[in-house]
Parts: C-alpha cells; structure tokens; sequence
C-alpha cells in the first residue's frame, strides 16, 4: 500500500518522507510513522514498509529503525513479520488497550500506582461516559445481556467478568473508542481488586441494583442521574475510598 505513495519529493524518496534529526533518532523516525499512518489512513492489517526501505527513505541507519519496530511492537502497534518482497515489512495491528492493561497492571503491582488513582480515573470516565450514553439514548441492550450474566453468576469471578462487561459497554455507549479502550484497560488491570471487593461485600444485591438504576437511567436518557448512579455504585464497591465523601 505505501508503495503507492514512493515518489520524488524535493529530493527525498518515499511520498513526503522527510530525512530525520540525528538526535534521538529512534523517536524521529517514530514521529515518522507515526505521521504516515495518519496521513495515508492506515488501519490494522497494513503492511509497513521492510527495514532497509525504511531506513533508506528517512535516511537512518537501519538500526534505529529496528529500535523504532520494537517499541511499536512492544506497544501493540505493529507485528513484526520477517519475509521478503510484499511480505517484508511490520503490519499494523489493533491492540492498543492490551498494552495499556500491560502497563497499568505493572504499575499496580510495583505501587507506583495507587488504586485510589486507579478508581479516581475511572469514576471521571465512567461518569462522562454514562452522561454521554444516556444523552444519547444508547442501546443498552449489551447492558442488559451483562446483568443477566451477574444474575447467574456463582462465584466471585464470575460475577466480575459480566460486572467488566456491564461498565465496558456503558463505555462502548457513549461512542468513544478511546474511552472504550481506556475504560477496558482500566478495568482489566485491577480484576484482581475488584474480585477482592466483591469477596468482601458478599452480598452483590447492592451492586445489582445499582446496575438496574444506572441502565434504566440510560434508557430514559436521564445524563445527570446515569453519572450520579456510577458515582454511588462505585461508593458501594469501594467504600474505604469513598468514606472521606470523596
């Protein structure tokens, strides 16, 4: 596909390529690709041009440009294929909520993230989120399929995977994909803290009718309470965060 972009421009080969700093040159050549994806509307499954035309084009060694693949790979930007001809080069590829659940869970796990943080962003995410959804009378039915999961649910994990599913799809309602990457990120990484919750309540009755009073806030297109719902039920599930009426 890029292939159809090579050509001379100003001297430079490769459709608007622009020889990079030789300062922290990884990072130019990221910016690069960066630029190119967004200029030539690249999508996942698009093939990026083979390392030494890479390196050729934006006039780096073939190093840096392999240092560059390897934070995007490690990112889940890109998957590096090794082949020759049109099967050369790293495809792009969809997986950015991934790295970010990766990075999250690192940072719990090491405490240079507190959970107070982690439920803070949520809770300002999850708010909008719902406004947002209830604002514009969303399909709730996702919502709806993910309670009735909770309702069947026999263990602690159980009822934690339709409860991420349930906030997922507020998330997936308010019709920003970057909010529905973030908000999966978010939930995944502290599954191990939200069973823990779930454990200490016990009886998840509370947890379920708040899930009933967030839906039926959505439905009726009420934004204000559909964010005054999430904020309560997270009060519910987190009470030691919220005992300070935070």
């Amino acid at each position: 596909m890029w292939s159809d972009h090579i050509r001379e421009v100003d001297g430079v080969d490769g459709g608007g390529w622009r020889p990079v700093k030789r300062t922290r040159t990884f990072e130019d050549v990221l910016a690069q690709i960066e630029r190119r994806i967004a200029e030539d509307g690249l999508t996942a499954g698009d093939r990026l041009p083979a390392e030494r035309q890479l390196a050729e084009q934006l006039g780096v060694s073939r190093s840096s440009v392999r240092e560059a693949m390897r934070v995007l790979e490690s990112l889940g930007v890109v998957s590096s294929q090794v082949g020759r001809g049109p099967d050369a080069g790293a495809v792009l590829i969809s997986r950015p909520d991934s790295a970010l659940t990766d990075l999250l869970r690192l940072h719990l796990g090491l405490a240079s993230l507190e959970l107070r943080e982690v439920i803070d962003t949520r809770h300002m995410i999850e708010q909008w989120a719902a406004s947002r959804a209830a604002a514009a009378r969303a399909d709730t039915s996702a919502l709806a399929d993910a309670l009735s999961g909770m309702d069947a649910a026999r263990t602690a994990e159980e009822f934690v995977e339709h409860d991420t599913a349930f906030h997922c799809a507020i998330a997936d309602a308010s019709g920003n994909r970057l909010i529905s990457a973030i908000m999966r990120s978010l939930r995944d990484s502290m599954r191990r803290y939200a069973v823990e919750a779930v454990e200490r309540l016990g009886d998840t009755s509370i947890l379920r009718a708040d899930h009933v009073r967030i839906l039926e806030a959505i439905e009726r297109g009420e934004a204000d309470e559909a964010a005054r719902a999430v904020s309560e039920h997270l009060a519910h599930a987190y009470p030691s965060l919220f005992s300070d009426g935070h």
